[in-house]
């Protein structure tokens, strides 16, 4: 550790590796050596590193106005706002400043909702391994019992369900009154890379209805064409009544957003929920940015194609290997199962110029800029088929 690190609180366990410059998917560490980027900072930079539209937007901004209040009008975060809303056909934004804090907003709105009905406790159903945010709120919300240790007590009004288990959705509902809203990831990141089963969402939609609960998805790795789609919910025929964004949103500047529709739209009044740089001129000119590259250049199918590529040439590498549960994924959201617990493989990828993520402990999670060239794309499968064959053959030996 160096001594400016000492300075730092130890929430992190660091990599020995400083990078200095980014372009596109490609960065570059103090010493001049360069990396291709399969992380974009955990799903923030999908359109790449030092995006000029962004940088630009960002400088001229900067140099324009920055920050003001939400006191008053600001006319990038009503852009912004409508911007989201036609793409996603939901009504209302709120906007703050990361995926945690929408998906607070989200947490306090569901249970407006249910106080508004008259329910003293209102419950919210989450699931199994799901990742929500690090507040006391959304830890509660989250099926890491491992982040969990040693925060409590929790909160109270969560009921943790097996996750893509619409028959144990259904069960809750049939048997609490309670129950005012149910959050779910469409494709779990920190849980796994584990996608949803077909038709889980349309019946989670109908019970919701049945049951007059709020249906809300948690889409801040999702959302902004990660998954071949604007929203991960676009591949089905649904409209959530409250979904979250961020990460991507702002390509890097922290921007988050809660989204809400139909009976979900006016819950919040003045004075309910609130954020002090949440929608300001700075984030919102920098998000306005983000979604016109993405439009402008058809992101959604660009990462439908290069998922499905990804996906089918990695399966076809391992197919062999004795040691691979699983690939599987949904656009540029992709996993690799394996049959132990493989941290180790980062460092790996790390020596050989490649930055890859392991999460829950056996799945390596990959999740490259939508921006990638099939060049890009090609090292990334051939290195970490390599990487995942090599670390497998060793362990069996």
């Amino acid at each position: 550790m160096t001594d400016a690190q000492g300075s730092l609180m130890s929430t992190y366990s660091r990599l020995p590796v400083t990078f200095v410059k980014g372009e596109g998917a490609s960065l570059w560490d103090a010493d001049g050596r360069q990396y291709l980027d399969a992380m974009s900072g955990i799903a923030v930079c999908s359109l790449g590193h030092a995006r000029r539209e962004v940088a630009d937007a960002i400088s001229e901004q900067a140099h324009t106005l920055m920050h003001t209040s939400n006191v008053f009008c600001i006319a990038n975060q009503e852009a912004l706002g409508q911007k989201l809303c036609a793409l996603s056909g939901l009504e209302r934004v709120f906007f703050a400043n990361s995926g945690a804090e929408a998906n607070e907003a989200a947490i306090k709105l569901a249970r407006l909702y249910g106080h508004k009905k008259g329910i003293e406790c209102p419950v919210i159903a989450v699931m199994e391994h799901s990742f929500h945010g690090r507040t006391l709120a959304t830890l509660t919300a989250t099926g890491n019992a491992r982040i969990q240790a040693g925060f409590g007590p929790l909160l109270e009004g969560f009921v943790r369900l097996p996750y893509g288990d619409i028959e144990a959705l259904a069960q809750l509902f049939a048997g609490n009154p309670d129950v005012v809203a149910v959050l779910v990831e469409p494709v779990q990141g920190e849980g796994g890379v584990h996608v949803l089963p077909q038709g889980y969402l349309e019946q989670a939609r109908a019970l919701c209805d049945t049951h007059d609960a709020l249906l809300m998805l948690d889409e801040i790795q999702t959302g902004m064409c990660r998954t071949g789609r604007w929203f991960a919910f676009q591949h089905t025929g649904i409209r959530p009544d409250v979904m979250t964004l961020a990460k991507a949103l702002g390509n890097g500047m922290p921007i988050g957003a809660c989204l809400a529709a139909g009976k979900a739209a006016d819950i919040f009044a003045p004075g309910n929920h609130g954020s002090t740089f949440g929608g300001n001129p700075l984030a919102c000119r920098a998000g306005l940015a983000v979604v016109a590259v993405m439009e402008e250049n058809n992101l959604a199918a660009q990462a439908e194609l290069l998922g499905v590529y990804l996906q089918e040439q990695l399966r076809a590498r391992l197919a062999d290997v004795s040691g691979v549960r699983a690939v599987r994924g949904l656009g540029l959201m992709l996993g690799i199962e394996l049959e132990r617990d493989c941290a180790e493989l980062v460092k790996q990828a790390l020596v050989q110029g490649l930055l890859i993520n392991v999460t829950a402990g056996n799945v390596v999670r990959l999740l490259p800029p939508l921006v990638i060239s099939m060049a890009e794309a090609d090292r990334i499968i051939a290195t970490v088929s390599e990487l995942v064959r090599r670390f497998l053959e060793e362990k069996n030996e």
